[in-house]
């Protein structure tokens, strides 16, 4: 009998149940548990009797909610006998124990009185088994499984096959086999089982997706085959498993909707479903064909917005596209719908002018109505979105013109009052709005002109201007200025006087018509001049002063000149006199010198001409020196004239002979003959004649000798044996010789000759030892020495010399070698044993070594010895430690570690090959770590909190470092991974969510939303549950495991608009439990869910003073959401560097001080968004004026310095001053002047040029005046100019070029060549004047326009010499070329000038130096100003095209 059974768990309150009973010897499932709560853990205890825990065990995944008993081994009644548990299993005793005699064989005897006689025998009594047992199956219960859609055997049967045996153990009848019973019955004809073998079968395929359960259970019998009723039984629990037969299906097969155009990304489109009837439902991915549609589609069906921008009604009405629905398991079954999508208008597209900017001119006679202008605008929207109306917003306060609303026409509404001489200008701003329900407007400017009665006027009745003389035409002199209307009134200007001479451009440009002479004509020239329009005219007179320049250059007296000069010669020695003249005057007259050449051995006298000695001079080292001596005179621009010197020197004998070594060595037999030979001694002295001619002889003989051993021949150096030698007396001898010139007085040179005498070899060589021990390092170095033997030999003796110089070594060995066999070691001829260069050594390898050596102690026929060499190899620290294996990753659960409660991670174990320190080993990380550290015993400690969600995985690397010197150490990196705890909070993907439907719409079941959240944590940890903890509304439901929020009714009863406000609870499945809320907000509503934010106003308009602090308040815009539901903020899309709004009262203030001047208007878009999901959002448009405020003008400097020379002429430029005046037109009508009156300096009133009066007597003195720019409104502002008078100065360093353009053209491009110059040079380059001249000196122009350009370098803070310039002109003259090409444009020639084309001015370039030095300081803050200038200056330039001014006329200066 077998019943086991299943119960219900109670987790908290306990119980104790009878589950089943089962006969001995079962093995299967014994308890089904069921109803476990999710992340509760479940485990079998000892009750009573620990040891029946041998026999069962639990099967229990954490998490499920299911648990299974089963056994671990078979069951034994015996052995467990009466014990039970609070699990009570009770057994059942079969007859599976066959009876057992207490032993084999009995015996007895029986004997029978018969006076006294008796017999014994044997009696044997077997036990025979009886049938008395039922036949069992191996296991009362199986499973089997087999595929759907298919019959035939089952392909897995579990635990084994069925079968079934007789229960006796003698008889062992066969068995038949049959199925009793199928539940549900229906299925009862699927099945066959064989009667003899037991395999059962499915004869009949079934369809897993028709059945109403998966399971089906097969009660199947084992009868004896001699006894039917004899019988054991079973259970089949047949499993059909699924097979992936059925392809997905959507709810519909085309989709159909309307979508706003521009919807934003991740507007939800629609939403598909799929299913699938096979197990499991759909498994798989959804995507969108084609995929360059603007949507996208999530894995639970839902469409979204991907690509707003491709959601243009005006482009595209409509899209149509396929969903697809692919499988991921075989065989990849794929469904599609067709989706089709109508893109509805939205007012997106503002009205677009046909052109930027409108003009029109009022023209007399003046009749209301005139046409003037016509503005036309489209918008490319449907409907009313489409429709345009014209509007004049602004610069049509006084009423003179009319637009026409629908055609925009512009016409005259009434008459203008004209202005002489005046161009009355309208600057209108002109609006195109569209009808839609929120409109949208364009804006553009019309600028209309009026011009007045022309009645031209010069602005002055004597103007002044300069030119040097010496020309060619068309040099500009001045630019007169005047009042007309012109263009639309042309005026002519006329030179009436003087008209041969000069000439007048209609701009009121004055240039030269011929050349002016300024010695053989007038200095000065009053040119009258007159202005007309044709009906009126005007007259002024010109004032044109001539001014000389320097034309001559200076001459030497000949031009080639030669000196002789001795060698020894003092610095300081005159060398000659090269004087030059020049016929000009003044600065123009005056000489400087200079030399060309000579190394720096020789200078000469700037001022008289005189060349000197500067530096050591040596005729060995060059015997001549050509020069060129340069006279430069002091005009502007310089000219010059060069002379060549030829110096030569004359010989001193200031040179020792100097023999060819310092010492010599000869060897020699001491058998050789007297007069032998030995060598020839050579001496050379580089001085000349006698001084040159060297004499040799014996000054010391060691040891000496009585007469001397050797003699040298006086005149050939050669060196005799003059007496015999002796080996057994002097083996070496040493002798000093001299060689001495033929100067007066004679200089000597000294070297040394070493001779050595030979011996004969007849005595074998000794070891000083036998054997040699010698310990090394295995850290040898390849060659190096390890220990030198000594080795003597009776054949030579010891000598020492008596200077102790020259010894050989004690016992002599002098021609002796060694022999040593080794492959690692090796031995020179001096007896030094050494580590051979490509060996080293390794203890670990080898540690010892004995080898032989033999001393030999003469190539041919020499003697021999051996010694013993024992070398131990001691060890050095040259193994690095191993690592040995480490797991992947090591694991560590996440916490709150640190030094006082760290955890540990794992014991890493190293080796080292080394000896001693060199092989203990300690660990640490390569860098400090944080978290991590090393104990001693190598364990890997973790000392800081880990977080796994915020880093899961650490790669550490970890450094082994030995104890050696020097230290060695190993590297590797290990992986810790941090495992998961629950300590992260579900967090919702958004803290509110919004959905609304209309009544009419509602059913049962309908999504309306879906709430999504994520939990950082892992694995059951991160498994939530969504639930409503709060405002609970039957109308609602919610998916604990989806989130999905779906309608539980039609909402029938439902007659109004209505609002559910509930909480959301998400939940993990972590121990503790953690969890988080969101608000859920559904809309019920009745007629329509159309809602929308919406301005008060589409455009508003503002105006703020300039110049006012920031945070000035500008106006306050209002729009509404259209809900009490949802609530509104701000935000600026434009000028939010100038503007900001504040995003809840929509109140918009300045972010910094407004300037009218620099723009007057201003148009920002604001922003309005509401709070729900998608947010809606309007524009709308804020134009703000900012008014103007009269301002006084600015220097942008308080300091202005320069410098002077006290000889520059009267009306000569010392720097231009430029105040800038923020107020719109002013600028131009600054006048300047001296706040006192000064003797030495005044200033132009119109342009602001400071120039000199008289500087006389002022050397060494600084002058400081006050100049003051006025405005037209008696506005001013004040600056200190400090003016330094410099007594001297020096043009050595100016450099000429000349370039084939004009004069004009190179002014106005001075600052572009500058910087191309400096680049080539390397230096700062200065341009100090630009001037017309002639032909007369250039080396390579070809065209007749030339332009003379002067300039300096400068580098760092030093003047380049112009030398140095012009070597580097000529030698990188095509990128010179190629970067003025640049500046110039193609066919540019320039050449370098060596004398002056013409005079340019005879205010010299020592003034230019002069001011130009002043001004190095005051550059940068001039060059700022300009820029500052600049830019107003274009703001102002262009405030006809881009801004908003609504000045009323302008006055026509030219």
């Amino acid at each position: 009998m077998i019943t086991s059974g299943s119960s219900v768990i109670d987790c908290f309150g306990g119980s104790n149940k009878l589950v089943g009973q089962v006969d001995e010897g079962y093995e299967g499932d014994v308890e089904l548990v069921t109803d476990i709560p999710a992340g509760v853990g479940v485990r079998l205890a000892p009750f009573i009797f620990p040891d029946h825990l041998e026999y069962l065990e639990l099967r229990f995944t954490l998490g499920d909610t299911v648990a299974t008993v089963h056994t671990k081994k078979t069951l034994d009644a015996d052995a467990l006998a009466a014990r039970q548990n609070t699990r009570t299993l009770k057994l059942i005793d079969i007859n599976d124990n066959r009876p057992v005699f207490t032993q084999r064989e009995y015996s007895t005897r029986v004997s029978e009185d018969s006076g006294g006689l008796n017999d014994t025998a044997t009696l044997l009594i077997t036990v025979v088994d009886f049938d008395n047992l039922n036949p069992f199956f191996i296991h009362s219960q199986y499973q089997a499984f087999i595929p759907e859609n298919q019959d035939g055997s089952f392909h897995t049967i579990q635990p084994e096959p069925i079968k079934a045996q007789d229960g006796d153990t003698g008889i062992n009848m066969t068995v038949t086999y049959s199925i009793s019973a199928v539940t549900p019955g229906k299925y009862q004809s699927n099945f066959h089982m064989d009667p003899n073998s037991g395999v059962l079968s499915v004869v009949s395929a079934l369809d897993r997706e028709e059945m109403s359960t998966n399971a089906i259970t097969v009660n199947i019998k084992a009868a004896q085959t001699d006894d039917s009723l004899k019988t054991g039984v079973a259970v089949v629990t047949v499993t059909i498993e699924d097979v992936n037969d059925n392809p997905p299906e959507f709810d519909k097969s085309e989709y159909t909707v309307q979508l706003l155009e521009n919807s934003p990304v991740n507007t939800v489109v629609l939403k598909v479903t799929v299913s699938d009837r096979d197990q499991g439902g759909f498994v798989g991915t959804l995507s969108i064909s084609p995929e360059s549609v603007p949507f996208s589609i999530d894995s639970d069906g839902t469409v979204r917005v991907k690509d707003s921008a491709a959601l243009d009604r005006e482009t595209l009405d409509g899209i149509a596209f396929y969903i697809l629905a692919n499988e991921t398991a075989p065989p990849y079954y794929t469904t599609e719908a067709y989706v089709s999508v109508e893109l509805l208008d939205e007012n997106d597209n503002s009205p677009v002018f046909n052109r930027s900017k409108y003009e029109g001119k009022v023209f007399p006679p003046q009749e209301v109505g005139m046409s003037l202008v016509q503005v036309k605008a489209e918008d490319p929207d449907a409907g009313m979105n489409g429709q345009i109306t014209y509007t004049i917003e602004f610069g049509n306060e006084d009423g003179y013109f009319f637009l026409h609303p629908e055609t925009g026409e512009i016409t005259l509404a009434k008459i203008i009052p004209l202005v002489e001489n005046s161009i009355l200008e309208f600057p209108l701003y002109v609006t195109a709005t569209d009808g839609g329900i929120i409109p949208r407007s364009t804006s553009a400017q019309v600028h209309i002109q009026a011009p007045g009665d022309s009645n031209p006027q010069f602005l002055q009745k004597v103007f002044h201007g300069t030119v040097m003389e010496e020309q060619d035409p068309g040099v500009f002199i001045i630019k007169v200025q005047f009042l007309s209307i012109a263009p639309v009134v042309p005026v002519v200007l006329q030179v009436v006087t003087e008209s041969d001479k000069f000439e007048i451009s209609d701009s009121g440009e004055m240039t030269t018509k011929t050349k002016l002479d300024y010695d053989e004509a007038p200095h000065n020239y009053s040119v009258s001049i007159s202005l007309s329009d044709g009906m009126n005219s005007d007259t002024a007179i010109v004032e044109v002063q001539v001014t000389d320049i320097n034309d001559n250059s200076p001459v030497f007296e000949s031009g080639s000149v030669e000196a002789w000069v001795p060698e020894d010669a003092d610095v300081g020695y005159n060398v000659t006199d090269v004087p030059a003249t020049d016929k000009d005057s003044g600065f123009n007259k005056e000489v400087r010198y200079s030399l060309r050449g000579g190394e720096g051995r020789f200078s000469v006298d700037p001022l008289t001409g005189t060349v000197s000695v500067a530096a050591d001079l040596d005729r060995e080292a060059k015997a001549e020196y050509e020069l060129q001596v340069l006279a430069e005179d002091q005009g502007r621009p310089v000219r010059s004239a060069t002379a060549s010197l030829l110096i030569r020197l004359t010989d001193v004998n200031d040179n020792v002979p100097e023999f060819s070594k310092t010492e010599y060595d000869v060897e020699v037999p001491e058998m050789a003959s007297v007069g032998t030979s030995l060598l020839t001694l050579s001496a050379t002295d580089p001085d000349e004649g006698l001084n040159r001619i060297v004499s040799y002889s014996i000054t010391q003989q060691t040891p000496s000798s009585d007469p001397p051993v050797f003699e040298v021949d006086s005149s050939s150096g050669i060196l005799r044996l003059v007496q015999a030698l002796d080996y057994s007396k002097v083996n070496e001898y040493h002798l000093m010789v001299q060689a001495s010139d033929g100067g007066t007085p004679s200089l000597t040179g000294n070297s040394s000759v070493v001779v050595k005498v030979k011996d004969v070899n007849n005595n074998p060589p000794v070891f000083s030892k036998t054997n040699y021990d010698v310990a090394v390092p295995e850290n040898l170095a390849s060659g190096a020495s390890i220990l030198t033997l000594e080795v003597t030999d009776r054949d030579e003796v010891t000598f020492y010399s008596c200077y102790n110089t020259f010894k050989n070594r004690p016992g002599g060995f002098s021609n002796g070698y060694f022999l040593l066999d080794s492959d690692t070691f090796d031995i020179n001829k001096q007896g030094v044993v050494s580590l051979r260069k490509d060996i080293t050594l390794d203890r670990e390898t080898k540690d010892s070594y004995i080898l032989q050596v033999m001393a030999v102690d003469q190539p041919v026929d020499g003697l021999n010895a051996t010694a013993q060499l024992n070398i131990t190899v001691q060890d050095y620290n040259d193994n690095a430690p191993q690592f040995l294996m480490i797991p992947d990753p090591l694991l560590i659960a996440e916490g709150q570690y640190s030094e006082e409660n760290p955890g540990e991670v794992f014991t890493i174990r190293t080796t080292d090959a080394d000896l001693g320190l060199n092989g203990e080993v300690t660990l640490s990380l390569a860098s400090p770590h944080p978290v991590f550290r090393f104990r001693e015993d190598g364990m890997l400690l973790a000392v800081g909190p880990l977080d796994r969600e915020s880093r899961e995985m650490y790669d550490l690397v970890v450094k082994a470092l030995d104890k050696g010197t020097p230290q060695r150490e190993n590297f590797t990196t290990v992986r810790v991974k941090v495992t998961d705890i629950n300590d992260n909070r579900p967090e919702f993907s958004s803290n509110r969510y919004v959905s609304s439907v209309l009544l009419k719409d509602a059913e049962d079941g309908k999504l309306l939303l879906t709430l999504s959240a994520t939990d950082k944590d892992a694995g059951n940890n991160s498994v939530i549950t969504y639930s409503f903890i709060a405002g609970d509304s039957p109308y609602l439901a919610i998916n604990s495991e989806t989130g999905k929020v779906t309608l539980t009714s039609d909402l029938a009863d439902v007659t109004e608009d209505t609002t559910l406000d509930l909480t959301a609870m998400a939940k993990d499945n972590g121990q503790p439990p953690l969890n988080s809320t969101a608000r859920v907000v559904v809309n019920l509503r009745v007629h329509s869910l159309t809602e929308g934010v919406a301005f008060a106003s589409p455009s508003y308009n503002f105006s703020v003073p300039e110049n006012e602090a920031k945070g000035l308040t500008v106006g306050r815009v209002e729009a509404s959401a259209e809900s009490d539901l949802y609530s509104v903020t701000y935000k600026l899309r434009t000028h939010v560097d100038l503007f900001s709004i504040d995003a809840g009262s929509g109140v918009i203030v300045t972010g910094s001080e407004l300037d009218r001047e620099q723009q007057e208007w201003f148009i920002l878009d604001v922003e309005a968004v509401d709070n729900r999901v998608p947010p809606m959002s309007a524009i709308a448009v804020v134009r703000v004026q900012v008014e103007d405020v009269n301002e006084a003008p600015h220097f942008p400097s308080d300091l202005y310095k320069a410098s002077i020379f006290s000889i520059v002429p009267y009306k000569t430029p010392i720097m231009h001053l430029k105040a800038s005046d923020p107020d719109v037109g002013d600028e131009a009508h600054l006048v300047y002047s001296l706040t006192a009156d000064s003797p030495y300096v005044d200033v132009e009133p119109q342009s602001g040029l400071l120039y000199v009066v008289s500087a006389v007597g002022l050397d060494g003195q600084t002058v400081a005046v006050d100049v003051r720019a006025t405005d037209p409104q008696k506005l001013y502002a004040t600056v200190k100019v400090e003016v330094e008078v410099l007594a001297s100065a020096s043009s050595s360093d100016i450099v000429s070029i000349t370039l084939n353009q004009p004069a004009n053209v190179v002014e106005k491009k001075i600052p572009e060549m500058q910087k191309s110059l400096g680049q080539v040079l390397g230096w700062t380059v200065n341009i100090v004047d630009v001037s017309s001249g002639g032909a007369a000196a250039s080396r390579a122009l070809r065209q007749d326009v030339k332009t003379l350009v002067t300039f300096f370098a400068v580098d760092e803070d030093e003047v380049v010499s112009s030398e140095e310039v012009v070597n580097k002109l000529d030698s990188h003259s095509a990128a010179v070329t190629a970067e003025l090409v640049k500046v110039f444009g193609e066919g540019l020639q320039y050449d370098l000038q060596e004398e002056p084309l013409s005079p340019p001015s005879n205010m010299g370039v020592v003034i230019a130096l002069g001011v130009m030095l002043g001004l190095s300081i005051v550059g940068l803050i001039v060059t700022v100003t300009l820029i500052v200038r600049f830019k107003r200056s274009e703001k102002h330039a262009d405030s006809d095209k881009e801004s908003f001014h609504i000045s009323k006329h302008s006055e026509g200066y030219t």
